[in-house]
């Protein structure tokens, strides 16, 4: 048997419990995974709590990461006692997430973990790490391009007191960058500064209805938030600069005009994790296990034990966890 959040929909709407499963109940797969720790993202809170229809079959155990050990595997690239990391390719949404005990999912989904890093290192960054990684890597792709070096300009952080933001803070602040974190928190000024924002400024100046072009301002800008923040974004980075958009918790919609990237040839980079290519993924967390120290880690991540998800699950839509949860799901 074995302990899992089970989501379920019936006639009378979508639940989630804490449930024991035989392991005979795991979906087909190359490896069967002993997992250690999972987290709490924002796609898995939306699952949770069904406020948007991010499971797409049911009955479904929720968790679009998970890090653990491998116990059985039929793929020579795996083999039993392998530490082993994995980050989207729909589990969680199509296929059983790392929200329980064991997972047996495909060996093309499984990354090793990398060097210097423990399972539970891995789960505090997470996907929300691995995305603000794959954000920074395409500015500095696009900067490299361009011939614009560190400290150059500011580089704006949108929804910086979250797991993306928190993570792309220090990824960027590490490489040189000034950072100004923006975040409707502002009790958080003290820690985001600790990561190395050099400046914190109020979401409310960036998530109202702005004009198409505004004064420039960011060489680049990682935004996990969308709607009137990622337009405001837009309109106000410098000629030539870029922006990374992977998130959306102030809405999907992008109220915005062309004027930023016809006028000003601002390039914006669509970020996804889900299925990104693996040697993408691969240099992602090997940046990772490079910029982060468990000092860091620590001040970032919060532990909760596995039944704990389910109500702190509301918590992280309202935004109102800082960084990072990991779950520990043999606690």
């Amino acid at each position: 048997m074995l302990r899992a959040l089970l989501i379920d929909k019936t006639d009378a709407g979508q639940t989630c419990t804490l449930a024991e499963l035989p392991e005979a109940r795991l979906p087909a797969g190359d490896v069967t995974v002993r997992v250690a720790y999972s987290t709490l993202n924002y796609k898995d809170a939306l699952a949770i709590t069904g406020r948007a229809p991010v499971v797409r079959q049911f009955p479904m155990v929720p968790g679009i990461d998970l890090a653990g050990t491998v116990e059985a595997s039929d793929d020579p690239r795996f083999r039993p006692g392998d530490a082993v990391l994995l980050n989207g390719w729909g589990v969680g949404e199509l296929h059983w997430g790392g929200l329980a005990q064991r997972a047996r999912v495909r060996a093309d989904w499984l990354l090793p973990l990398p060097a210097g890093l423990t399972a539970w290192d891995a789960m505090a960054l997470g996907t929300a790490g691995y995305t603000a990684a794959l954000c920074v890597q395409a500015l500095e792709a696009h900067w490299a391009a361009q011939g614009v070096a560190p400290g150059s300009g500011d580089v704006l952080v949108t929804g910086a007191a979250g797991g993306v933001g928190s993570v792309a803070v220090r990824l960027l602040a590490r490489a040189g960058h000034r950072v100004v974190a923006s975040t409707g928190r502002p009790q958080e000024e003290a820690w985001l500064r600790a990561l190395g924002a050099a400046e914190v400024i109020d979401r409310a100046t960036l998530a109202a209805p702005g004009k198409p072009l505004q004064k420039e301002r960011w060489i680049g800008v990682v935004d996990a938030v969308g709607s009137h923040t990622l337009a405001n974004a837009c309109a106000s980075t410098r000629y030539g600069g870029a922006v990374a958009a992977c998130g959306l918790a102030q809405g999907m919609d992008f109220p915005a005009t062309v004027a930023p990237f016809i006028l000003r040839g601002v390039t914006l980079y669509g970020i996804d994790s889900v299925m990104a290519p693996r040697a993408r993924r691969e240099a992602a967390w090997q940046r990772l296990a490079r910029d982060f120290d468990a000092a860091t880690l620590q001040s970032m991540t919060r532990t909760i034990a596995l039944e704990e998800a389910i109500a702190a699950a509301p918590q992280v839509l309202a935004g109102r966890v800082r960084g990072r949860l990991v779950v520990d799901v043999n606690a």
